[in-house]
């Protein structure tokens, strides 16, 4: 898909999610959105096109590192629900609790038990949001392995994109199968009324994040509040110039 005809559908729905975050600023509503999915899926571009054009200090994103060796030791779920919206915010979690069923499972860092204790806990605790009132999205952007493959490529050849490329990312490059599994697993058993999964091709990144922004925006409610009608007061005192020195942009970037 070119990015002109991209930008093109994207724009109007941007004004849609500024009005939903103008929604749940106003009503009080709290939003979480979790995006799941293997090494390059691309949901570092899919939470951008959600969360571009709204106010950060609303709309935070929370992607955790692995945890610290107190955090070993807490209630697997704990280090998230610290970090879960108040009123009028909206989360979006870069790699969520989902961690254990898949990364974790997958790589040997959690074992049988554990992962078979958060399969079984996780519809009861993501049960526990949304009765609380939490409007709770889960995401999985699925990618073919000749993609994956194109696109880790291009990670290790660009210098600017190298710092994607992680070694657990190297690791998990020959287990395409096992995350497979272990995807379908955790599909089969946390997959619920209250909190359904929604699977996004991602194989055409662009027509990807369209398609996870409009499912998004017609899930919610209506969500149209006028916004507040701001009048600008008339300045106080005359303009006086400034004493600082100011850049002449266009001499320190001459046409070449």
């Amino acid at each position: 898909m070119k990015t002109s005809e991209y930008e093109a559908a994207l724009d109007p729905m941007e004004e849609e999610l500024v009005a939903m975050a103008r929604w749940a600023r106003a009503t009080g509503q709290r939003i979480v959105i979790l995006f799941e999915g293997r090494d390059t899926a691309g949901k570092g571009g899919a939470i951008k096109a959600v969360r571009e054009r709204l106010n950060p200090r609303q709309c935070r994103v929370v992607a955790l590192s692995k945890p610290t060796e107190a955090e070993q030791t807490q209630w697997y779920f704990q280090r998230y629900a610290a970090h879960l919206p108040s009123s009028g915010e909206i989360v979006l979690f870069d790699r969520s609790w989902y961690n254990r069923a898949g990364v974790e499972k997958v790589m040997g860092y959690a074992d049988d038990k554990q992962v078979d204790d958060f399969l079984r806990q996780a519809p009861i605790f993501e049960r526990m949001l949304v009765d609380d009132g939490i409007l709770l999205f889960k995401y999985w952007l699925t990618a073919d392995q000749d993609q994956q493959e194109e696109r880790l490529r291009e990670r290790l050849e660009d210098p600017l994109k190298r710092w994607k490329l992680s070694p657990v990312d190297l690791a998990a490059r020959a287990r395409y199968a096992d995350y497979t599994a272990a995807r379908e697993a955790m599909l089969a058993a946390t997959h619920t009324d209250w909190a359904p999964w929604t699977l996004v091709d991602f194989n055409d990144q662009k027509r990807g994040r369209l398609t996870l922004v409009r499912d998004l925006l017609d899930r919610l409610p209506d969500t149209r509040i006028e916004p507040a009608a701001i009048d600008f007061p008339p300045l106080a005192g005359e303009a006086r110039a400034e004493s600082y020195s100011v850049i002449d942009p266009i001499a320190s970037f001459p046409e070449t």
